[in-house]
């Protein structure tokens, strides 16, 4: 949702000509702005949510030899941040209801090389931490948070990416707040976010520039960017407010499809819907493309859910994944689906959504 703000800031950010990733205010707006909103101490931002993953795991040490716990069920980037540094990636299968990452087959998978357990908040829902962070503590790990689907989501009244020991965020094109590209870290530790901030910007020297400190990234998000950041988070509650009534929309307009399960929102959580997802079941399973094509035939645009990492045929070519594991989020993985929830989607538009899906499913 782009509104007069983000272009009032961002021609603001142009004409002081502030437009790289070094100099301007907006950077630090921005930076702080989504500290407070997400409850944190710290925030730093970066070029992507990938690169957020990626120098968190940088920052944290983590590297050949080591493990990292998983979750099957997610975009890609998760896993690729993990391999970068050469790190072997463990799977863990899906909670059924959520799709999130289910802590009860975690801690089977702890060994001596584990060093950090990486939760995904599944399109919006936080995944149940209590139980993750009990199991990191007792095993000293470091617990990373994937939110880059979950702006603004809550586990019992607290805002995922201030719950583990380092919050990673997206804010591509189509996230809830968005930078058209970009990312960011939250923390309350101001050790790890000043070695973040260190690393992102090619690692300079202090009293000598050009006599760096460390192996260095170019990974910096511009003034730019951090303006229409910052524009963005003067009306974030705003657009968590359209998201959650789309999604409520919907909820009670598909409730009554024996055929499809819709997203939960848990006790625990407060759900933000990035992804409004419809998973097949029952005679349905095994037809979503042909759901899919239908639906397109109505004039409504679908998008298949993730591939899961043991599903992917790169990673099974090179040994790394195994198709008979995680059989939960095989089965989200190829029976899910997205149908249009943008923020700019009318009432009149979801009501041919619905009929439109109703229609597909009694035809497929």
């Amino acid at each position: 949702m782009l509104t007069e703000v983000e272009r009032r800031y961002v021609t603001d950010a142009i004409t002081k000509g502030d437009i790289s990733g070094i100099y301007g205010n907006y950077l630090t707006e921005f930076e702080k702005s989504f500290a407070t909103f997400c409850g944190t101490k710290h925030a730093a931002l970066v070029n992507s949510g990938t690169t957020a993953l990626h120098i968190a795991l940088v920052a944290l040490n983590i590297g050949p030899g080591d493990e990292v716990i998983v979750p099957d069920l997610t975009m890609m980037a998760t896993f690729f941040a993990v391999l970068y540094q050469g790190a072997t990636p463990v799977t863990i299968d899906s909670d059924p209801e959520t799709g999130n990452i289910n802590p009860a087959q975690i801690e089977e998978k702890i060994t001596e090389r584990t060093k950090a357990i990486m939760v995904v908040h599944l399109f919006g829902h936080p995944v149940d931490m209590d139980p993750i962070l009990a199991i990191a503590r007792e095993h000293n790990l470091y617990v990373i948070e994937d939110a880059a689907e979950a702006h603004g989501a809550e586990y019992k009244g607290k805002k995922v990416g201030s719950i583990g020991d380092i919050g990673c965020f997206s804010f591509y094109s189509n996230k809830i707040v968005t930078t058209g590209e970009g990312g960011g870290l939250t923390s309350d530790n101001t050790e790890l976010i000043e070695r973040v901030k260190l690393l992102k910007n090619l690692a300079f020297g202090e009293k000598q520039k050009l006599m760096h400190q460390a192996l260095g990234y170019k990974y910096q998000m511009t003034n730019i960017q951090a303006a229409i950041g910052a524009a963005q988070m003067t009306h974030i509650d705003d657009i968590i407010k359209k998201k959650r009534t789309i999604a409520a929309y919907y909820l009670k307009a598909l409730a009554d499809i024996p055929e499809i399960d819709l997203p939960v929102e848990k006790p625990y959580a407060r759900n933000v819907y990035w992804m409004f997802t419809v998973t097949l079941k029952g005679r349905l399973v095994g037809k979503r493309e042909r759901v899919m094509e239908l639906l397109e035939k109505e004039g409504v645009q679908t998008r298949e859910n993730f591939v899961p990492f043991n599903q992917q045929e790169y990673f099974i070519k090179q040994g790394l994944a195994h198709p008979e594991l995680c059989p939960i989020a095989k089965h989200i993985g190829e029976n899910s689906f997205y149908i249009p929830s943008g923020t700019d989607i009318s009432e009149d538009e979801q009501a041919t959504v619905v009929a439109a899906l109703k229609k597909a499913i009694v035809d497929a």
